[in-house]
Parts: C-alpha cells; sequence; structure tokens
C-alpha cells in the first residue's frame, strides 16, 4: 500500500482501534524508522489543524496522521478530508477512524474509491465473541487454550477487553502455554468484578483502606497472588512512564511511550500526588513484591499486605 492510499479503520472496539493504528505505524516504521506520528480527533478540529496536520514539511519528513471518529467531524471538514484523500500529500500515510452508520459515510466512501481497505474494529458484545477473542490472544502470546476455557475466563472477568487481553497474556506467562479450565478456576476464582486492577486502581491514588478491602476479597474468593502484584507493578510502570514524559497531548505520548491512548490518560489522571522519589520508591516494592509472591515470601498474603502498606508511604513521599 503506498503511503498515499489513507488506512480505513471502521468500528468503535476502541482496543482494536489503537491496535490497527499501531500497526500502520509500525509498517510505517518498517519503511523509515524516523516516521513522525500525529493524531487528533474530529470533533472540534477546524480545518486550518486539520491543514497543519498534513502540509507538506520543509524537508519532507514522512509522518502517520491519524484522525479518529471521523464519523463526528463537522461537514467542512469532512469536505476537506475528502477532497484531500483524492489529493493526497506525498509520504503522509492518512489514518482514518470511522465508527459506521450512515453519517460521514462519503469519507468511507472516498477511501474506498482510493483502494483502501476497511479494517474491521466493530464492538465486541457478545460473550461467544469475547472467547472466540480471547482464543485469539491465548494464540497470539504463544498458548492454547479451549472453547471451555475461555468462556470461563469470560465470565470471570467480563467484558472489558483490556482486561481480558491481560488476563490472557498473563495466564500464558504463568502456566507455560496450557491455559485450560483448571488454570483459569486457579487464577481466576470467585466474581467477575474481582481482579488484580479492582486492587491496584485504589491503591495507586492512595486509597489504602479501599486497596486493602480489595485485597482481602480478593484472596477471599481464590484470586492468585501473582496477579495482584502483576496488576500493583503494571500501575506503578505506567504512571512512572507517564510522569517522566511530562505533558503532551495524550495520543502523542502514546506514541512516544508505546502504550495504549487509554492507559496514558488514565496513568495521567493517577500520577497527580506522586513524587519522583516516591515513583521510584514504589517501583522497588513492587519488584520485590514480585519475587515474593513467586515462591520467596513465606506468606504471600502478608507480603500483599505490606506492599500496599509501603505504596501508600510512597505515594506521601515528597
Amino acid at each position: 500500500m503506498s503511503t498515499a492510499t489513507p488506512v480505513l479503520i471502521t468500528g468503535d472496539e476502541q482496543l482494536l482501534i489503537d491496535r490497527a493504528v499501531h500497526t500502520a505505524l509500525v509498517r510505517a516504521r518498517k519503511v523509515d524508522p524516523e516516521v513522525e506520528r500525529r493524531e487528533a480527533s474530529a470533533v472540534g478540529l477546524s480545518l486550518a489543524d486539520f491543514a497543519e496536520l498534513v502540509a507538506p514539511s520543509l524537508f519532507a519528513e514522512p509522518r502517520v496522521v491519524v484522525i479518529r471518529g471521523a464519523h463526528e467531524a463537522a461537514k467542512e471538514l469532512a469536505t476537506e478530508i475528502i477532497s484531500y484523500i483524492a489529493d493526497p500529500v506525498d509520504g503522509v500515510t492518512l489514518v482514518i477512524q470511522h465508527g459506521g452508520g450512515a453519517r460521514n459515510k462519503a469519507l468511507v466512501d472516498a477511501c474506498l474509491k482510493v483502494g483502501s481497505q476497511p479494517i474491521q474494529c466493530s464492538k465486541i458484545s457478545r460473550p461467544d465473541e469475547r472467547a472466540t477473542f480471547v482464543r485469539a490472544e491465548i494464540k497470539a502470546a504463544g498458548g492454547t487454550t479451549t472453547s471451555d476455557a475461555a468462556l470461563a475466563l469470560v465470565e470471570a472477568i467480563g467484558s472489558d477487553l483490556r482486561e481480558l487481553a491481560s488476563a490472557a497474556s498473563q495466564l500464558v506467562a504463568d502456566t507455560g502455554g496450557l491455559v485450560d479450565d483448571a488454570a483459569v478456576r486457579r487464577y481466576y476464582k470467585g466474581r467477575a468484578d474481582v481482579t488484580g486492577f479492582a486492587v491496584s486502581d485504589k491503591v495507586i491514588v492512595g486509597d489504602i483502606p479501599g486497596g486493602l478491602e480489595a485485597l482481602r476479597w480478593a484472596l477471599s474468593v481464590g484470586l492468585a497472588h501473582v496477579l495482584i502484584a502483576d496488576a500493583l507493578a503494571d500501575a506503578v510502570r505506567s504512571i512512572a512512564k507517564v510522569a517522566g514524559a511530562g505533558r503532551g497531548n495524550t495520543y502523542q505520548l502514546a506514541s512516544q511511550l508505546g502504550m495504549p491512548s487509554w492507559k496514558v490518560e488514565r496513568a495521567q489522571g493517577q500520577s497527580r500526588g506522586w513524587t519522583p522519589a516516591g515513583l521510584a520508591n514504589a517501583v522497588a516494592v513492587t519488584a520485590r513484591l514480585n519475587g515474593e509472591v513467586k515462591g520467596g515470601a513465606a506468606d504471600p498474603d502478608y507480603a500483599l499486605e505490606k506492599a500496599i502498606m509501603d505504596i501508600g508511604r510512597a505515594r506521601r513521599m515528597k
């Protein structure tokens, strides 16, 4: 596909959209590692802003320009994008995400007319669709599973694709690749809303009593210690990366850090109240905890409680 042919993403499943955008960027950077990424929402985007996004640069540096929510673009902007698609700037890969439906369908038609192959990112809403998604995630991570095990994981985790993807990847890593019904029951026994993230989301914003309560409930229903520890480590690492990158547009930071945009946005909100010293201390706590829950501690329940208290103290560091 030439850079003149736009990448067309249809649908509104955010995780799949983020992955499709990332794939487009990776392909462009295989041709030229210096490709720049620019991204904007069509909502409120002015004609001048769009013109600046796609305007030829002085040295004709290649770039990928992502326009999200094209179905919500103002009429004048939609018309301008259609005109651009017919006469694009050399070296610019335009990525158009359209949520579907009749609104601004002319944008989709314009992309198809010049040869775009639509990437379907339709909403995954039924349990059987989520189970199919889980099986694909496990296979992509190098593991094997069954239909029953995939459905069991969906029942345990719920409808959040991001958590399903994270759980699938973690199960492959922790089981050696065989994700069967027994493994799912062992790691995710209990209520659907009990995950390691239920603990980490409270701890990371300073709600230590809430975090300890969530921990006790998670342990009471049999959630694996390693999953709680992984969630705490992931939350701390994400905030440290985002805080270290400074202020900036969510999408630009996502590209810079190699993180999904939703994760950058969440980490930005959770980073309030943290200092560099506190984050460094919290990273050390989660590194210690990783070894403790994998056999290094006589009492992994206590190790998790202590880590939560230590992260709380780290957040209060000046």
